[in-house]
């Protein structure tokens, strides 16, 4: 007869995670940038302290388990206390990304009811903008000490972060609940309509930070060190402020300097051995240290995810810096990775080109996410490596709805991620294109995905981007947009010749369109939308 284990029942909560990196790593580093550009320097233990004085503070303000606190912060110490002091005491943490419109930052503001909101003082002229229309928050917390906190003209009840957490006690008792409850909220870019909630538990984030220490994830340990600049407005820095304490690895946060020279500096003067964060920072980083013959002495390994990272850039890393590129996929309703791609043991064998395209993958599942791929008539696809078909997952950390939604967007109890992607024998998955953003040409799929890691090998072009515009015989044909880096030359007809040598001769986009910039959002991805809207007429 079955019978369940006789083992104690506790559950995953937040403030066990850092007590834990406290008492067991309580001598590890965290490294701030503050928004006025010193570094701070403290340790974990300093953190779990000051982490239950802003519990206390926020209870002074009459805040209880279940109020929700914002933030639209940069990643710093301050914003790293408050992802403990705020879910640890029961309530949700809110972080709001500052790249959304105004008029998007309210709406989620409300939306999400929150009582405080914590910024950093690079957002004072925005807060000035909203507060006014966001009646419920009571109080704005500056994250700086009185010196540095601005005064906003209009803005009742700011106070400084110093100021009000100094008289505070460090003695807290952090409540135990169930580990189901609601510990953090992000709400999606917002692209199309209002940005939609994922409200995390505490199990959640604690499952996936775990994972994030696997060797197959990122590998953390007390020897790494660890610079997330993924922003932690965005998807939790990926979990990276909740798996480094756990792991005992040191943490660096860049705060709001986050250009390739800033990055790279910080990386060298505090040994940073691993690095995340999307495609155009990186692009950025190595830009910077090519420009000044520089070498990473530290760096070994960098996590990418967001969007695709195209193999030049991959090439790059890997055999001219001796840095390993981890390509990942996760998006805000699996709360982080939902998968990681690392070279096998027989790629020690294989050239380098097909270890490129291998990390160019985003990899297999992190155990406790499944994934399919579906036709559109919801039958499952062959893990064959070439049916393409929309990329479904599940798992212990994936939204099962959004908060406050009104219907649950699962389909037979999998999450309909809007990528097309194949996913091959042994597992390993790779997103060929967002379903909105697939181009058809005359009833075949061209990936825009692919032509733009093609443009980019080429020397002259620092980035690229593809749409599909409408055409009156192929119903879609591919628009080239290219970004030169500084300094080159390259006209349509070179561009078009180097890719007609690198893909299908009918992938060739019909036309290139040579930009200063590409638009890009609040997560730091390309937004096509606005291409669209602007290129997105007719060919003739």
């Amino acid at each position: 007869m079955l019978q369940n284990g006789l083992m104690m029942d506790r559950p995953l909560l937040l403030s066990d995670v850092i007590e834990h990196a406290a008492q067991q790593f309580g001598r590890a580093e965290v490294v701030s940038r503050e928004t006025h550009g010193a570094l701070f320097r403290y340790t974990y233990a300093e953190c779990a302290v000051r982490a239950r004085k802003l519990a206390n503070a926020l209870a002074g303000l009459g805040l209880k388990p279940g109020s929700a606190v914002g933030s639209i912060a940069w990643n710093n110490h301050r914003h790293l206390e408050a992802y403990y002091g705020v879910s640890g005491s029961g309530m949700v943490m809110h972080t709001c990304n500052p790249r959304l419109h105004p008029q998007q930052l309210i709406y989620i503001i409300n939306h999400a009811e929150d009582e405080v909101v914590l910024f950093d003082a690079t957002f004072a002229p925005l807060v000035k903008g909203i507060a006014a229309h966001c009646p419920k928050v009571r109080t704005w917390v500056c994250l700086a000490d009185a010196g540095h906190t601005p005064d906003i003209e209009g803005v009742a009840n700011v106070l400084a972060y110093e100021t009000l957490i100094e008289p505070c006690s460090d003695a807290f008792e952090w409540p135990s609940f169930d580990e189901r409850t609601g510990a953090a909220l992000c709400y999606t870019s917002g692209t199309t309509g209002n940005p939609k909630g994922a409200l995390y538990s505490h199990r959640s984030i604690v499952l996936n930070a775990l994972s994030g220490c696997l060797p197959g994830v990122l590998a953390l340990a007390p020897s790494q060190t660890i610079l997330p600049v993924v922003p932690m407005f965005h998807i939790n820095a990926w979990c990276v402020p909740y798996a480094a304490p756990i792991a005992g690895a040191k943490l660096v946060l860049p705060g709001p300097m986050l250009d390739g020279k800033s990055l790279y500096e910080l990386m060298e003067s505090e040994a940073v051995t691993i690095s995340a964060g999307v495609p155009t920072i990186w692009q950025a980083l190595l830009g910077h240290v090519e420009q000044n013959k520089l070498k990473f002495t530290t760096m070994r390994c960098t996590a990418v995810g967001g969007s695709a990272m195209p193999q030049a850039l991959i090439a790059r890393f890997m055999d001219e810096y001796n840095v390993e590129v981890r390509h990942g996929w996760g998006m805000t309703e699996t709360t982080a990775v939902a998968t990681m791609g690392t070279l096998s043991p027989e790629s020690a064998a294989w050239t380098p080109a097909q270890r490129h395209a291998l990390i160019a993958k985003q990899g297999k599942s992190v155990f406790g996410v499944e994934i399919k791929i579906v036709d559109e008539n919801g039958a499952t696809l062959p893990r064959d490596g070439s049916a393409q078909g929309e990329l479904m997952v599940r798992g212990q950390w994936i939204l099962a709805s959004y908060f406050k939604g009104e219907r649950s967007p699962l389909v037979d109890g999998w999450f309909p991620t809007g990528d097309i992607a194949t996913i091959d024998a042994d597992g390993v998955m790779q997103i060929r294109d967002r379903t909105k953003d697939v181009i058809k040409t005359g009833g075949e799929w061209i990936s825009s995905i692919d032509l733009e890691s093609a443009a980019v090998g080429h020397p002259a072009v620092a980035m690229a981007a593809v749409i599909g515009v409408k055409h009156p015989k192929w119903d879609e044909r591919p628009l080239l947009f290219i970004v030169r880096k500084p300094g080159q030359s390259l006209e349509k007809e070179e561009m078009l010749a180097f890719l007609a040598e690198r893909v299908a001769k009918w992938w060739v986009p019909d036309d290139v369109v040579f930009l200063e910039s590409l638009p890009v959002g609040g997560t730091g991805k390309v937004q096509k939308a606005d291409l669209r809207k602007d290129y997105g007429g007719v060919f003739s």
